[in-house]
Order: structure tokens, then C-alpha cells, then sequence
């Protein structure tokens, strides 16, 4: 017998929609934060990208690095390590261009929180990134 709940993956759409959400953050902020430029949108589109793998890759290795100076912080050097992802973006892409540490640092606060305002109002997910289905009468999964 199949269990009433079954968990469901991030779809294509959702991927697309947050990597969208994101570029337009990076415009955000270059608009909020002095220090920070971005060309166009497709520049945003590819500095989100950019942003995306270095989180991926690089972004744990980092915590994992300082893990003991992020718990004697509480955490706050974690918004040091995003300044830094940044940063290292600008370095990377031509179009995107953080000038120096404390527009990095300011610029990953402020990306930090409109990225989670936006989020909050699209996503109806677990904070584990899946979505609860569960079965109804019919034996259909929704």
C-alpha cells in the first residue's frame, strides 16, 4: 500500500522562477547599494548563475573552513562569506562589478533579504525545497 504523503522535487519551473527572482534582485541592488553595478538583465541572468554554482561549490567549503569563527559570531560571518561569494562573482563576470569589501558586504545584506521577501510570497514549500502531495479519496497524489 502506497503511504497518503508523498514528497515531490523543485520542478523545471521552480528553478527557472527562483534563478529569475534572483537576477532581479541583483538589479535591486545595484539600484539600492552604491559600489554595485550590473550592465543589463542578461548580465543579472548570468551573475545569478554565476552566484547559483558558487553557493553551490564554494559556499560550503568556505563555512565548513570558518566554521568556528561563524559559531563565535553567531552566524553573522556567514553574511562576510556572501560578501565574498559576491566578490568573487564581480571577479568573474564582466558585466556585474562589486566595488570593494563593505559594498559586498552591504550589497549580500541586501540581496539576502529581498531574496528571502520574494521567496516568501512564491513558494508554498518545506523549507527542505519539496513539496507535500497527499492523496485524496480517488488515490490521486496532489
Amino acid at each position: 500500500m502506497a503511504p497518503d504523503i508523498i514528497w515531490k522535487g523543485v520542478g523545471m519551473r521552480d528553478l527557472v522562477l527562483r534563478w529569475l527572482i534572483s537576477a532581479a534582485a541583483l538589479l535591486a541592488v545595484s539600484y539600492l547599494v552604491p559600489g554595485i553595478e550590473v550592465k543589463g538583465f542578461f548580465s543579472a541572468l548570468l551573475a545569478a548563475m554565476v552566484l547559483g554554482v558558487l553557493n553551490a561549490v564554494v559556499r560550503p567549503i568556505l563555512i565548513l573552513l570558518t566554521l568556528p569563527l561563524t559559531i563565535v559570531t553567531l552566524g553573522l560571518f556567514l553574511l562576510v562569506i556572501n560578501g565574498l561569494m559576491l566578490l568573487l562573482a564581480s571577479a568573474l563576470l564582466p558585466g556585474f562589478t562589486v566595488h570593494g569589501f563593505w559594498a559586498a558586504l552591504v550589497g549580500a545584506f541586501v540581496l539576502s533579504l529581498i531574496g528571502w521577501f520574494m521567496s516568501a510570497f512564491i513558494s508554498k514549500q518545506n523549507p527542505n525545497g519539496v513539496r507535500e502531495m497527499r492523496r485524496d479519496a480517488d488515490g490521486v497524489y496532489r
